[in-house]
C-alpha cells in the first residue's frame, strides 16, 4: 500500500513538505477534471505546435538572407538574426503584447480608442485561473497567446534585414529593429487584430498579408530608400549582378520557411478545428505550389533562363498571397492567388532593380509587394469587401514606410546607418565582428 493511497483526497503536499488539508479543488482542478478539458488541450496544444513552426521559420529567414548574400557578410547576417528573435520576444512581453491586444472593444467598449493605447508587461496580466481555462479562449491559455504572438512579433524586422544587408551599419540596424518591433508592429496589429479601427471597418486578413509581411516590407522599402544600394550593383553601364553565395543554403531556408508556415496560418486558427486546420494546410500548400511553378515559368521566359532564386522567392510570394485569407479562399481559387503572386513577384524584383531600389534578398516585392495582393485576393476570392481591403492596405503600408523612413533618416544624421566604402569591400564580418564566416 503506497502513502498515496492512504492518504484523503483532501490533502495536498505543500512548501517543504508539509501537510495541510485543501478546503477546496482550485478552479483550474475542477477544470482538469471536466469533460471540456480535453478539447482545450488539444487546442492548446496545437497553437504551441504552431510557435515552435513559427520559430523555426526565423531559422529560415537565415538561411535564406545568407545563402543569397556574399559570403563575407554571412556572419552579420546570422547576428542580425539571432538578435532580432532574442530582442523581439523580449520587448513583445515587456510592452508589445498589451499594445498588439489593448482590450476587446466588442465586449467593453471603454476597453480603448481603437487606435493606440501602449502596453504594460505579459506578467501584468493577473494570474487567475479563468486565464488558463476556457474562459480566457476556447482554444488556449493566455500564455500561449503571448509565446504564439510572440513568434510572429520579430518577424517584420527579419524582413528588413535580408533587404538591408551587406550595407547596414550594425548598431543602427539594432537600434532601428528594436523599436519597429517593440512599438510600430504592435500598434498596426492592434488596428486589425487587437479589436481596433480596422476591425470595425471590416478589414479582413487572416494571418497577416498586410499586418505582419506588407508592414515588413514598406518598412524595408523605406530603410533601403535612406540606406542606399550597395557599391558596384548599379553602374554607369547597368546592372552588375552580385552573386549570392551559397544557394542549397538559401533553399534550405526557403523550404524552412514553407514548413514554418503551416505553423503561420494553421496556427492562425487558433485552435485544432479539424475542417479549420485542414482546410488552410491545403490552402496554404496549393497557393505556394502554384506560387513556384508561375514565378518558374515567367522568370524563364523573362530572363531567358530557369532561375533559382526566383523561384525560391516564388514560394514565398505564393505563401505571403494566401496568408490574408488562407481560411476564406478556396482550395481552387488558392491556386490562382499563389499563381498570381509568383508571376508578381518577378516583376516587382525586376523592376525594384530598374529604378536602383537595392535588394538583396526580394523582400520588399515578397512580402511587401505580394502582401498587398494577398490582402486584395480576399476581396476577389473571398468574399471581403474590397474598399475594406484597399484602407487596410493603405494604413498599415504607409505607417509602416513613415514610421520606418522617420526613424531611419533620424539615426542616419546622428550616428549614420551605413558602414563606409572600405568595409563594404572588406565585409561585415569582417569589419564588424572582427571575424568571418569560414575558416579556409
Amino acid at each position: 500500500m503506497t502513502i498515496k493511497s492512504i492518504l484523503p483526497a483532501s490533502l495536498l503536499l505543500l512548501g517543504a513538505g508539509t501537510l495541510l488539508a485543501a478546503d477546496e479543488p482550485s478552479e483550474y482542478a475542477k477544470f482538469e477534471a471536466s469533460a471540456e478539458y480535453v478539447k482545450f488541450a488539444l487546442n492548446n496544444l496545437w497553437i504551441l505546435i504552431s510557435a515552435a513552426l513559427v520559430f523555426l521559420m526565423h531559422l529560415g529567414f537565415a538561411s535564406l538572407e545568407s545563402g543569397l548574400c556574399q559570403r563575407k557578410n554571412t556572419v552579420n547576417i546570422l547576428f542580425k538574426n539571432c538578435f532580432i528573435i532574442a530582442m523581439g520576444v523580449l520587448t513583445y512581453y515587456f510592452v508589445g503584447f498589451n499594445t498588439h491586444y489593448p482590450g476587446d472593444r466588442g465586449v467593453d467598449p471603454s476597453a480603448w480608442n481603437g487606435f493606440l493605447s501602449i502596453g504594460g508587461m505579459a506578467a501584468a496580466e493577473p494570474g487567475t485561473a479563468a486565464n488558463f481555462t476556457s474562459e480566457y479562449n476556447a482554444g488556449y491559455t493566455y500564455w500561449s497567446d503571448f509565446i504564439f504572438q510572440a513568434m510572429f512579433a520579430a518577424t517584420a524586422a527579419t524582413i528588413v534585414s535580408g533587404a538591408v544587408a551587406e550595407r547596414v551599419k550594425l548598431t543602427s540596424f539594432l537600434i532601428f529593429a528594436t523599436l519597429l518591433v517593440a512599438f510600430a508592429y504592435p500598434i498596426a496589429g492592434s488596428w486589425h487584430w487587437g479589436t481596433g479601427f480596422l476591425a470595425d471597418k471590416g478589414f479582413y486578413d487572416f494571418a497577416g498579408s498586410t499586418v505582419v509581411h506588407a508592414f515588413g516590407g514598406f518598412a524595408a522599402l523605406a530603410c533601403v530608400i535612406v540606406l542606399g544600394p550597395r557599391r558596384g550593383k548599379y553602374t554607369k553601364d547597368g546592372l552588375k549582378p552580385i552573386l549570392p553565395s551559397n544557394l542549397p543554403l538559401a533553399t534550405i531556408g526557403a523550404f524552412l520557411l514553407f514548413l514554418g508556415w503551416f505553423g503561420f496560418n494553421g496556427g492562425s486558427v487558433l485552435s485544432a478545428d479539424a475542417q479549420g486546420v485542414s482546410t488552410v494546410f491545403v490552402t496554404t500548400t496549393l497557393a505556394a505550389c502554384a506560387g513556384a511553378l508561375a514565378c518558374m515559368a515567367t522568370s524563364w521566359i523573362v530572363l531567358k533562363k530557369p532561375d533559382l532564386s526566383m523561384t525560391l522567392n516564388g514560394f514565398l510570394a505564393g505563401l505571403v498571397g494566401i496568408t490574408a485569407g488562407a481560411d476564406a479562399i478556396s482550395p481552387t481559387m488558392s491556386i490562382v492567388a499563389g499563381g498570381v503572386a509568383g508571376v508578381i513577384v518577378v516583376f516587382s524584383i525586376l523592376f525594384f532593380d530598374k529604378i536602383k531600389i537595392d535588394d538583396p534578398v526580394g523582400a520588399i516585392s515578397v512580402h511587401g509587394v505580394c502582401g498587398i495582393w494577398g490582402t486584395l485576393a480576399v476581396a476577389f476570392f473571398g468574399g471581403a469587401s474590397f474598399s475594406s481591403q484597399l484602407i487596410g492596405i493603405i494604413t498599415v503600408c504607409a505607417f509602416a514606410f513613415i514610421f520606418s523612413f522617420a526613424l531611419f533618416f533620424l539615426l542616419k544624421l546622428i550616428m549614420g546607418v551605413r558602414v563606409d566604402e572600405k568595409e563594404e569591400h572588406e565585409g561585415l564580418d569582417v569589419a564588424e565582428h572582427g571575424a568571418p564566416a569560414y575558416n579556409e
